[in-house]
């Protein structure tokens, strides 16, 4: 409640008014520290005939009013409810009856699972990903039949089935009217939180009365209680800087509680995973609204809001449908999956039936049968076809929660909340995907919360040896005629190119074969569960921090003719990819356009069973180059590679050095066995004339030698001849 007159409200009281009837509540005298009324059901009776016609139906008016020194009662807020159609009731329906079964509540339980053979353990992203239908993240965790959970693509009050969770108790807004000092509109100075049941008595006093409404209440102190918030991700955030980008952080508020989590904002997305988990205690319902905010990071100017979103967290633990904590699909004791809410699902069961008047339920011997509500359930019925592992709990408690779970509860989920700004409130900020859990303190510790800290990439090495290529097209023509090339090797992977090597260069190579037996080194940050490499590079170099890029796991080698005096020449290439790799060919003769999928005649187009090189680690052989000439494929060139992928780890055990460098070890690469031919003619004069000018024009210079031999000879005799 806002002040009023510049007093602020102490001691409040409520009045009902319906068809000239009139009922007030006791007041509250303690209003700072409980909010609640005293006394939390009132019967109020109307004489009058309630028309079906809703538009004859009289309003119910809410008045505040609170109780000054001196008499003075001045109404502080006041609210009118016209509608009164969705209160009325049939007072003999059973109470639980408002958490029936809800259709399409559990989870898709999807039962493709990824075929790449991906050794990394599953972590609660895993769950996350298999949820949305993302095999290719995920990994082996469906395969070990372990459960998912519900991703909600909205707000968890808008999800249909659960009311908007105001089934125990809903929230009315409370305004002031203008009064004669103040020119202002009407405004929101509080609300008022509550439910009414509308229902017909009967005329013969003869005729019991129909049983009371609101029979199991939650006690009406202040409860204290453990709070926390999972924040997962965010999606499409509105840009806050001038590259078009955001640094977007998290900002919690609960009472008078801040969270500012600053120090972990993520730089240069509109998209971060934040993964971060926040608990805090509070009063409910004094600290009863969660404001979630994300802000822009910035650091030399002040942080800028870009939206947030605001959680009544009152509402989620009185609801029926158990909003506070959700259920799980099976009952684990370890993993990641493990229970964590306070009661065990045969004690929530209970209060079940509790809620709805009915028998508690009998379980029988070993757990393995159950009969609730008039009905027996069996534990074969639930799974019958699921994969039984090492996480699963007793037989009594799983078969309990997956009858738990036919009640129309909460699911274990994640909700997709839309995040608001004050200056623009209709206008959509982005949205950040998270969930909340609630535990009252008084019903004793909680289990453990999820670790959802985001995946962190492992280091890898990519060792690639370029040993030897052939048919390499011969792009230029010496001085004396004859077809050759420059051959050298280029590699690198896409998204790294600023980490390009390339092999020596083989000289003078006439039959298009280049010999090299040099190793390239490419280490990675990888993250085997999504199998894509993570890339962090400034894009600009003011930029303060690095912007983070994740892409395939790609080798490109390239064949390249060396000029010294122009632009080298390209000659062909080949994209390996390392978790579909092509199968090379054994020998040179083998290998051809054929291997690559695509090329007319390939038998590769279609492969079910990709070869990826983080399972094989280590391989062999001859990979076709291709280039593009008048528009048609053409082979460039052939390489003969070992490709080897080894952890950080090994890469300590089993080091090597780039090119022939030490350690040159792993294998040990000895220098190349190139032809005398294979020299660079500009800095060896000597090796020019005797394997180019010799070689080549040896005849017309012998030719010319004896030429000249002989006419020094008749020259010398003709001079020696006396004069006539």
């Amino acid at each position: 409640m806002k002040p009023y007159q510049l007093a602020t409200v102490s001691c409040p009281s409520l009045i009902v008014e319906c068809g000239g009837e009139i009922i007030q509540t006791a007041v509250i005298k303690t209003f700072k520290k409980n909010p609640n009324f005293p006394g939390s059901v009132l019967l109020l009776k109307v004489v009058l005939t309630l028309s079906l016609e809703e538009m004859y139906t009289p309003p119910i008016v809410l008045k505040v009013i609170d109780h000054r020194p001196f008499g003075r009662k001045p109404v502080v807020g006041q609210c009118t409810i016209d509608c009164l159609e969705q209160f009325r009731c049939d007072p003999y329906r059973i109470n639980s009856e408002m958490v029936m079964s809800a259709k399409g509540i559990n989870t898709l339980v999807f039962t493709h699972v990824s075929s790449l053979k991906i050794q990394s353990a599953v972590d609660w992203w895993s769950k996350f990903y298999a949820s949305l239908g993302e095999q290719e993240k995920c990994g082996p965790y469906l395969k070990k039949g372990y459960d998912t959970l519900q991703v909600y693509n909205s707000e968890l009050e808008e999800v249909p089935q659960f009311q908007g969770l105001t089934d125990f108790c809903g929230t009315f807004k409370l305004q002031r009217g203008k009064s004669e000092d103040e020119e202002d509109d009407p405004t929101v100075v509080g609300e008022f939180k509550g439910s009414f049941r509308i229902y017909p008595l009967s005329d013969d006093p003869g005729v019991p009365a129909p049983p009371r409404q609101f029979r199991e209440l939650p006690e009406s102190g202040p409860q204290e209680c453990l709070v926390r918030i999972y924040v997962v991700r965010c999606i499409d955030l509105q840009p806050k800087d001038n590259n078009g980008m955001c640094d977007p952080y998290i900002k919690i508020t609960l009472g008078r509680k801040t969270v500012d989590d600053r120090d972990n904002y993520k730089p240069n997305t509109l998209n971060p995973d934040f993964g971060r988990v926040f608990e805090l205690s509070c009063f409910l319902p004094q600290d009863k609204d969660l404001k979630i905010a994300v802000y822009d990071y910035d650091l030399l100017s002040r942080d800028e809001k870009v939206g947030e979103t605001v959680i009544d967290l009152e509402n989620r633990l009185l609801s029926r449908f158990g909003a506070y904590c959700g259920l799980p699909q099976t009952y684990c004791t370890s993993g990641v999956n493990q229970w964590r809410h306070q009661l065990k699902p045969s004690q929530i069961l209970q209060n079940q039936a509790k809620l709805k008047g009915i028998p508690p339920p009998r379980i029988e011997g070993d757990g393995s049968s159950l009969t609730f509500s008039g009905r027996q359930y069996s534990l074969q019925d639930f799974e019958a076809n699921s994969v039984n592992h090492q996480h699963l709990g007793p037989a009594r408690e799983r078969l309990a929660l997956h009858v738990l779970r036919n009640q129309g509860l909460v699911p274990e989920h994640v909700e997709t909340r839309t995040l608001c700004s004050s200056y623009q409130p209709n206008l959509s900020q982005g949205r950040i995907q998270m969930w909340v859990d609630i535990f009252p303190k008084s019903l004793g510790l909680p289990g453990p919360p999820c670790d959802i800290t985001p995946r962190k990439a492992k280091k890898y090495y990519l060792r690639a040896i370029v040993w030897n290529t052939t048919d390499v097209i011969l792009d230029e023509t010496s001085i004396t005629g004859e077809n050759m090339s420059d051959i050298y090797v280029k590699g690198w992977m896409p998204g790294m190119e600023d980490d390009k090597q390339k092999t020596d260069v083989h000289y003078r190579s006439l039959d298009g074969d280049g010999n090299f037996n040099w190793r390239f080194i490419f280490g990675f940050d990888y993250l085997p569960a999504e199998q894509l490499c993570v890339v962090s590079r400034k894009e600009h170099f003011w930029n303060l921090d690095k912007t983070e890029f994740r892409v395939p796991p790609k080798l490109i080698i390239q064949i390249w003719d060396n000029d010294k005096f122009s632009l080298d020449d390209y000659l062909g290439a080949i994209e390996l990819d390392l978790l579909n790799l092509i199968p090379p060919a054994k020998s040179p003769e083998k290998c051809s356009l054929k291997m690559i999928p695509g090329m007319p005649g390939s038998s590769l187009t279609k492969r079910p069973n990709p070869n990826s090189l983080f399972s094989q680690k280590s391989v062999r052989g001859w990979w076709p180059c291709m280039m593009e000439q008048d528009g048609k494929h053409v082979l460039g060139g052939k390489v003969e590679l070992t490709l080897e992928i080894v952890e950080e780890k090994e890469m300590e055990e089993r080091p090597a050095g780039k090119g022939r460098d030490e350690p040159n070890m792993n294998p040990k690469l000895d220098p190349p066995n190139r032809p005398d031919t294979s020299f660079f003619w500009f800095t060896n004069p000597c090796k020019t004339m005797k394997f180019i000018v010799w070689r080549r024009f040896r005849c017309i210079f012998i030719v010319a030698i004896i030429l000249l031999l002989v006419i020094l000879f008749f020259g010398i005799l003709f001079y020696s001849l006396p004069v006539c």
